[in-house]
């Protein structure tokens, strides 16, 4: 399975730069797994496809300020780190800019030294783990230095940090957006839980797998990199039950899908658990948790191309992507929205 098989062109006005001024009133493509039939619709529109019983599941992460700039000690170099992983002790997996500046032992100073921080191990593809040093709650200092981190094809500046946070975003770790959340509104989220669907968390703490394309040319020699998730005791017993009768699965997006299937692949059911997935979904994986799937228009080439391929087959997900092309869909994070029924 090549890499070029997942590609497709994209004309770059389609790329969404903004987020739409109501959330829930981007478009919505309902793709339809088994025939490839598709509709079109406005996202408020997904009450008519969910039904009572269902359960409807929600990645609860929340984005930090994760992309710091300082200046390295003695030489005044200035230096980028985009925070990925929380590897515990004040000590973060990093992606430094330029990283050939940051060797072991460099120390850079943030905010005129609110941050200090020190590389304590080199690792490749520009990943460095850096030791921080600060006084007071980090978060509360990260909130005053951080810049959201959005995805390098997004060159206007955000205006509200909240658009780049899904409305029921919580637990803090992540370096991007589950952004196929984005488009729920706390009005439509209550329509929806009114209608008798069961809507119920995760986590999972995106990192770097979301900035890194796929540069092998074999599909199955990528190695995907680990993200830390987290199942409360209370959603696997709904979801136990729902499996037990019968009852859909909906994932709001990929990093939920990835959780999901990682845990069912692990364990055979939902269990509460915690810890490190690396799960690489791709056509020729069988589906153990999802029945359903609510994503946003993914990278040619990804990983994600990859995963909605996976559960509605490359030709019916490549022929739905070139009728949203043509009908001038809004692609990437800010942008419109996929129902995989």
């Amino acid at each position: 399975m090549k890499t070029e098989d997942f590609d497709y062109e994209l004309p770059e006005h389609l790329i969404a730069q903004t987020p739409l001024q109501r959330r829930d009133a981007s478009k919505l493509l309902v793709l339809d797994k088994e025939t490839g039939k598709i509709e079109h619709h406005v996202f408020s529109d997904i009450l008519e496809y969910l039904n009572e019983g269902d359960v409807l599941v929600v990645n609860d992460t929340k984005v930090i300020p994760a992309r710091l700039y300082g200046e390295k000690f003695v030489t005044h170099a200035i230096i980028e780190l985009l925070m990925l992983k929380d590897t515990g002790n004040d000590i973060w997996e990093c992606l430094a800019k330029p990283a050939k500046r940051v060797k072991k032992g460099t120390v850079i100073s943030f905010g005129g030294g609110k941050i200090i921080a020190e590389c304590v191990e080199e690792k490749e593809e520009g990943i460095r783990l850096m030791k921080f040093f600060y006084q007071g709650i980090f978060y509360e200092i990260l909130d005053e230095l951080g810049e959201m981190p959005l995805p390098p094809y997004i060159h206007e500046k955000l205006e509200e940090k909240d658009r780049y946070q899904t409305v029921y975003a919580k637990n803090l770790g992540s370096a991007a957006a589950p952004t196929a959340g984005l488009h729920f509104t706390e009005d439509l989220l209550q329509k929806i839980k009114d209608k008798g669907v069961i809507v119920v968390p995760i986590t999972l703490h995106v990192g770097l797998g979301t900035f890194r394309p796929v540069s092998v040319e074999d599909v199955k020699s990528h190695k995907m990199h680990s993200e830390f998730y987290e199942m409360s005791k209370e959603t696997a017993n709904i979801l136990s039950k729902a499996k037990r009768e019968n009852r859909p699965i909906i994932g709001v997006g990929t990093t939920t899908t990835r959780t999901l299937e990682s845990i069912m692949s692990l364990y055979n059911e939902f269990k509460e658990c915690s810890g490190w997935t690396d799960i690489f979904i791709y056509p020729g994986y069988q589906f153990k948790a999802i029945d359903h799937l609510i994503t946003n228009f993914h990278l040619p080439k990804s990983t994600l191309v990859m995963l909605v391929s996976a559960l509605a087959g490359k030709e019916h997900i490549l022929n739905a992507y070139k009728e949203a092309i043509e009908k001038e869909y809004r692609f990437f994070s800010f942008g419109d929205s996929m129902f995989i029924k």
